[in-house]
């Protein structure tokens, strides 16, 4: 099965799906050690909201694509339907790489120990993973032209 870039679509699962899923619990984890209002972030309801619509995205995605496995195993062909695939995973990397971002704040700046500092590794590479991440919308097609294969392939606009 191709996809619409010329990439297998199943092999190289550019929705990353797995990969959000780790983020997704990685962030739970940080919002519990970090505290707004003498409360863990992960217990104030506007993050809940945000995290909660990332983590339904998330799930949806994970139905797509187990979907599309479906309909590949009984020997349908998929099209520009696809591409959904990448649109969503992307979006969802980047809306939860920015949740990251924002719960860290200033330590997810430096990459190296600074004194009095509580280090975390992966806390201190997230304003590289957010900047790195902005580019997921671009590679393999564009996000605006996987819309455009999908509104002409699928929907015939």
């Amino acid at each position: 099965m191709q996809g619409l870039a010329g990439e297998s679509c199943l092999g190289q699962n550019t929705g990353e799906i797995g990969a959000s899923k780790r983020d997704l619990t990685r962030l739970k984890q940080l919002a519990a050690s970090r505290y707004k209002n003498g409360k863990p972030l992960s217990e104030d309801p506007r993050f809940q909201d945000r995290v909660s619509r990332v983590e339904v995205e998330l799930m949806a995605l994970e139905v797509t694509n187990l979907r599309f496995l479906d309909q590949i195993q009984r020997g349908r062909e998929l099209g520009a339907e696809v591409s959904l695939l990448k649109v969503r995973g992307t979006e969802i990397q980047q809306a939860l790489t920015e949740l990251m971002l924002d719960v860290a704040g200033p330590l997810a700046a430096p990459a190296y120990p600074m004194p009095d500092m509580d280090f975390d590794t992966h806390t201190a590479n997230l304003a590289q993973r957010y900047c790195n991440y902005r580019k997921a919308s671009i590679y393999a097609g564009s996000n605006e032209i996987q819309r455009n294969i999908i509104a002409k392939m699928s929907l015939g606009l």
